[in-house]
C-alpha cells in the first residue's frame, strides 16, 4: 500500500500537551522539515502539501472565529518550502498544490519544472479549481465561474501545460562545446495554443522536466471532479467513507479510466485516515473520544472549514443541517449532508471528519484495521489527514513513522525501500 501525508504549511498543534513550541515556530518551516525528515526515514511515497489563499469572515460575519482556531490562516505559500523539504531528505516526494482559477498555464508549468529540477524528480501537482468569492476577490474578480465551468477551465489548462512541458525535446541541451551551442533551437518548438479560455504562444523558457510530465494528484468528489481525476491524475485522493463506499469509488474511477483509453492500473487512489496510535488500545479508544467528543467548540472548527459560500453560523446546532445548495465545493457539503442526515448539526459536525475508516489502536491493532480495509478495497493505501491545530504535533508524527510504519513493514504491508527512479516511477512502481 502507498502511504502519503497530507498537510497544511499552517500552525500545527500549539496549545495542546507535546505540541512544545511549534506555534512560534512553525513559520520557519524547519517543523516541516523535521516531518519531512520522519516520513522519509519511514519510507512514506508522499508530503502532499494543501494551500488556499484567503480569510474567510462568511461565519458569523467575522473573521474573529476563523483566526481564533487558525482555521484557514495564518497560513504561509507552500511552494518555497518544498526545495527546503527536499534537501533535507532523500526519496520522500513532494506534491504542490496549485489552482487552475488563479494560476497562468505558463507561469504554473515553470514553477513546476523548475521545482522538478530543484527537487531531482522528486515534485507532483495537486490541481484545484478553488472555490469561493473570497479568493476570487484576491486576484481581482468578483465571482469564479460556476462549478462545471471551472472543469472546463481546467481541461484546457492541463493541455496546455502538457504542451509547454513538451514545447522542449528531452535532448534539447546539446552542449556542444566545438559550435558553442548549448541549446539546439531545432528541438524547442512553439505550442500556439488558442483555445477557449487561453493563448499561449510558448515555448517555455526553461528546461524540460526531469520527469517528463511531473505526477498529477487530484481529489476528485462531485461527478465532474472524478471524471476530470479519472482522465488526468496518476493519484487520486478520495474522501469516500466506509469500505463499501471507497470500493463503490475505485470501481468507478477504474471504469471511467478505461473509458479515456487508459490503465487503471496506472493509477493510485489515496483514502483519508486520522489514526489514532497509543501503547493500548484502551487508551487510543480514549483519545479518540477525546479528540471527537461532541462540543460546541469542535463543531464550530468544523462549520468554519464549511462556510466559504455559506454562513453556517446562522444554522440551529440542535437541529438537522436544511437542505441547501452550493456553486463552491459541492461534494464536500454532499458528503457532509449525507453523512449529517437526520442528525443534529452539532453531532454531524463533531464526526470524524473526512476519514475513510476509523483507525484506533496500539500499532498492531491499526496495522490489522489498515490491512482488513486494503484487502477488502482492493488498493491503492491511505492519505494521513491529522488536521492543523488538533493533532499535528512532533509526538504524533513518530507515533506513526517510528510505531505503526515499522508493523506495517513487518508484514510487507509498505515499503521497507524506495525503488530506483523519479518519484513518478515510483509511485507506479510495484517493487
Amino acid at each position: 500500500m502507498r502511504l502519503g501525508w497530507f498537510i497544511n504549511y499552517l500552525t500545527p498543534a500549539w496549545n495542546q500537551p507535546w505540541s512544545g513550541n511549534a506555534g512560534a515556530e512553525w513559520m520557519t518551516g524547519e517543523f516541516f522539515v523535521d516531518m519531512a525528515r520522519a516520513l522519509d526515514r519511514a519510507n512514506f511515497d508522499v508530503m502532499m502539501l494543501e494551500d488556499s489563499t484567503y480569510i474567510a469572515d462568511i461565519y458569523g460575519g467575522s473573521s474573529q472565529a476563523e483566526l481564533k482556531h487558525t482555521v484557514r490562516a495564518p497560513k504561509n505559500d507552500p511552494l518555497p518550502l518544498i526545495p527546503l523539504l527536499a534537501a533535507a531528505t532523500e526519496q520522500l516526494g513532494f506534491v504542490a498544490t496549485m489552482s487552475t482559477s488563479f494560476y497562468q498555464p505558463f507561469l504554473l508549468a515553470r514553477l513546476m519544472t523548475t521545482l522538478d529540477h530543484l527537487t531531482e524528480g522528486r515534485v507532483g501537482w495537486n490541481i484545484v479549481t478553488s472555490s469561493g468569492y473570497l479568493s476570487a476577490q484576491n486576484f481581482g474578480m468578483d465571482q469564479l465561474p460556476p462549478h462545471d465551468e471551472r472543469y472546463e477551465i481546467a481541461e484546457e489548462f492541463v493541455e496546455v501545460v502538457t504542451k509547454l512541458w513538451n514545447s522542449w525535446d528531452q535532448d534539447a541541451v546539446v552542449m556542444d562545446r566545438e559550435t558553442g551551442t548549448y541549446v539546439d533551437s531545432d528541438r524547442v518548438h512553439t505550442i500556439d495554443h488558442h483555445g477557449r479560455f487561453f493563448d499561449v504562444r510558448g515555448p517555455l523558457n526553461a528546461l524540460p522536466p526531469l520527469q517528463g510530465r511531473p505526477p498529477i494528484f487530484q481529489a476528485g468528489g462531485s461527478p465532474q471532479g472524478r471524471s476530470f481525476a479519472a482522465k488526468h491524475a496518476d493519484t487520486i485522493v478520495s474522501s469516500a467513507k466506509g469500505v463499501d463506499e471507497m470500493r463503490q469509488y475505485r470501481d468507478e474511477v477504474r471504469a471511467k479510466a478505461v473509458e479515456f483509453g487508459r490503465n487503471p492500473d496506472d493509477i493510485r487512489i489515496l483514502y483519508m485516515v486520522s489514526p489514532f496510535i497509543e501503547e493500548t488500545d484502551a487508551l487510543a479508544a480514549r483519545r479518540r473520544a477525546e479528540r471527537f467528543a461532541i462540543t460546541d467548540e469542535r463543531a464550530q472548527r468544523r462549520l468554519l472549514m464549511m462556510s466559504d459560500e455559506i454562513d453556517f453560523a446562522q444554522f440551529d446546532l440542535d437541529q438537522p443541517l436544511p437542505e441547501m445548495s452550493t456553486d463552491g465545493s459541492k461534494s464536500i457539503l454532499a458528503a457532509f449532508q449525507k453523512w449529517g442526515a437526520g442528525r443534529p448539526l452539532r453531532e454531524a459536525a463533531a464526526s470524524d471528519e473526512f476519514e475513510a475508516v476509523p483507525l484506533c489502536g496500539t500499532p498492531a491493532t491499526v496495522a490489522d484495521q489498515m490491512q482488513e480495509v486494503f484487502e477488502e478495497v482492493g488498493g491503492d493505501g491511505f492519505l494521513i489527514f491529522a488536521g492543523g491545530g488538533g493533532m499535528i504535533t512532533r509526538r504524533y508524527i513518530d507515533q506513526v513513522c517510528d510505531g505503526l510504519v515499522p508493523e506495517l513493514q513487518r508484514r510487507g504491508l509498505v515499503r521497507s525501500t524506495q525503488p530506483e527512479g523519479y518519484f513518478k516511477q515510483r509511485l507506479l512502481s510495484n517493487d
